[in-house]
């Protein structure tokens, strides 16, 4: 069994190791193509790119700030939360992290959590108000070592980074498709500039398929992180993701609304949310014999909740 769990991570490893490689080579071949076929500047592509990347260094470097303000994320209550920090810290412990991750609670009713985090703040793993009231200790541990898994993948700039692609694409692409507009009376060059201009903004949205695949990729791994470095993870991963969806089931959804711009991070996408009074043990065999179509999750930063379950399953008994 431990011999299939040890399979079953090399694939998944290999797995993201192909997508970021392949995205990136053909990122590489497409915009050298482009770049050679219309003659364009190298101070034009080159602005371009450091154009993208000094804006997602900025909100890499500031971004945790930022999230703090918005979701009122503060450090966690040392005395009457003290518990939390001692969770976090032997987590932090048992995935050899060498520096441990702030904990902070995010002033919010929406049941979830998120690993975050730059040079400038640390690491910190927040909980909402809303799970820290809701889920039972054991099962909130194991949804705590989910966002260390990120933490020790280092996933969130891996994330940062596969994401520049299709924004460099896209911002190159629209340059184009507007020098086209403005020059189009000079017939053939304005003309092939608009087509490619055409061609490279809709090459982005397919890039950013790749980009909805390796989040979903990273949950996978983090998912297989709190199975093994919590007793009976698996388990009681499975029991929070699921009782995580029946209480968001509970949650306004406008409140559900405003957690869209960081629901890559959330542990659980905000709107796979399910009936608040099912019976999670029931939902949990359900979804162990659902199988859902190869598409079912193609624009979603998150796996399919079967998918998750199905993959946790292989971690059940294995340690």
């Amino acid at each position: 069994m431990a011999s299939a769990v040890g399979v079953s991570l090399l694939k998944l490893r290999l797995t993201m190791a192909t997508v970021w490689f392949a995205v990136f080579g053909a990122a590489a071949l497409i915009l050298t193509a482009i770049i050679l076929y219309l003659g364009l500047p190298t101070f034009y592509v080159y602005g371009v790119i450091g154009f993208v990347l000094v804006l997602n260094l900025l909100q890499w470097l500031f971004g945790p700030y930022v999230i703090n303000a918005v979701y009122h994320a503060r450090p966690a209550d040392p005395v009457s939360e003290g518990w939390l920090y001692e969770s976090v810290r032997n987590l932090a412990q048992r995935s050899g992290l060498s520096r441990e991750p702030k904990v902070m609670v995010a002033e919010m009713d929406l049941p979830n959590a998120f690993a975050y985090g730059s040079p400038l703040t640390g690491p910190m793993v927040a909980v909402t108000r809303g799970i820290l009231r809701r889920l039972p200790r054991d099962e909130l541990e194991a949804v705590l070592a989910h966002e260390v898994g990120h933490l020790k993948h280092r996933d969130v700039v891996v994330m940062l980074m596969i994401s520049l692609l299709p924004a460099i694409i896209y911002y190159i692409g629209y340059s184009l498709y507007m020098s086209g507009v403005i020059g189009g009376g000079r017939r053939n060059g304005g003309a092939y500039a608009l087509l490619a201009g055409l061609a490279l903004i809709a090459l982005s949205f397919v890039f950013n398929i790749f980009v909805f695949l390796m989040s979903r990729l990273r949950e996978y791994y983090a998912d297989s992180h709190a199975a093994l470095v919590v007793q009976d993870g698996a388990r009681k991963l499975q029991r929070a993701l699921v009782r995580i969806m029946a209480l968001t089931g509970r949650v306004r959804p406008e409140e559900r609304v405003k957690s869209e711009t960081l629901k890559m991070f959330f542990i659980s996408d905000p709107e796979a949310f399910i009936d608040p009074d099912v019976n999670v043990d029931a939902v949990i065999e359900r979804l162990r014999r659902t199988r859902p179509g190869p598409l079912a999750d193609l624009f979603s930063t998150h796996p399919h909740p079967a998918k998750r379950i199905q993959h946790l399953d292989r971690f059940i008994g294995a340690y």
